[in-house]
């Protein structure tokens, strides 16, 4: 059952990245709590518009968890308080009466700020087109058991091919570091007959873009893991660490 709330946001507000950014107060009252974080925004800026005042930049697009678009630091957590949750998924209910919310972009050298919220991601576009493409002609999709592989390869790449790239392992990290976002693309094609040809150069180009652009080093937080929205496994940050070594070896 749903009730109405006051809450307090502060949110961080800044226009461009080469601005001076600070946190603004907002208060909004009766809040219902089954609206959905995104829908309180929608209505907050429907109110500053009215105002004359701009609204609050933020990225959305689907609203259902799949696209990877939306993103936000909530009160110090990459998404909200909770576990495997995308933003727009996150509901006002989590809050209570009288609440503050810290409400703030993802904070990394490779995610340059756009405005308030809304941060440069193109980046992870970069890591990907470094990946290249797979040489295997595909055609039409194939019948499933025409290419043999095991249950557990399987399993591992469909496990890796749910990250959205929605960036919140790279906001949760202290280092800013995007080897989870990394080692999932890598692992997803690695564990499959269609990715093994490309599978050393491809992961040695796409770690060199992740430096390239200026994301740090995985020195096992394991936040990334704990923010990450599919709960993609830090395995495949290890598995990215021996298929980068192994390439590193063989391109000598």
């Amino acid at each position: 059952m749903s009730k109405k709330i006051d809450v307090t946001l502060r949110i961080w507000r800044q226009n461009g990245s080469n601005a001076e950014g600070d946190f603004e107060l907002f208060q909004m009252n009766e809040v219902d709590t089954a609206m959905s974080f995104l829908e309180m925004l929608d209505v907050l800026n429907a109110e500053l518009e009215r105002q004359g005042v701009a609204p609050v930049a933020f990225d959305h697009d689907c609203r259902e968890g799949i696209c990877g678009a939306c993103g936000a630091v909530v009160n110090g957590q990459a998404h909200g308080p909770d576990s495997e949750t995308t933003l727009c998924q996150l509901h006002m209910r989590r809050f209570e009466d009288g609440d503050i919310i810290t409400i703030e972009p993802w904070r990394a050298a490779g995610f340059p700020i756009i405005r308030d919220l809304m941060v440069d991601r193109t980046a992870f576009d970069r890591v990907m087109q470094a990946g290249g493409f797979i040489t295997v002609r595909t055609g039409q999709a194939p019948e499933a058991h025409a290419i043999p592989v095991s249950k557990e390869e399987a399993d591992n790449a469909m496990d890796a091919a749910q990250c959205i790239g929605c960036g919140a392992c790279v906001a949760a990290c202290p280092n800013a570091s995007a080897m989870l976002f990394v080692g999932a693309k890598a692992s997803h094609l690695a564990y499959l007959p269609q990715g093994e040809p490309e599978k050393h150069p491809r992961v040695l180009n796409m770690v060199e873009q992740m430096d390239k652009d200026g994301f740090g080093n995985c020195t096992n937080h394991y936040e990334c893991e704990a923010a990450c929205p599919k709960a993609i496994s830090v395995r495949h940050i290890a598995k990215l660490n021996r298929d980068y070594l192994a390439a590193a070896v063989i391109s000598k």
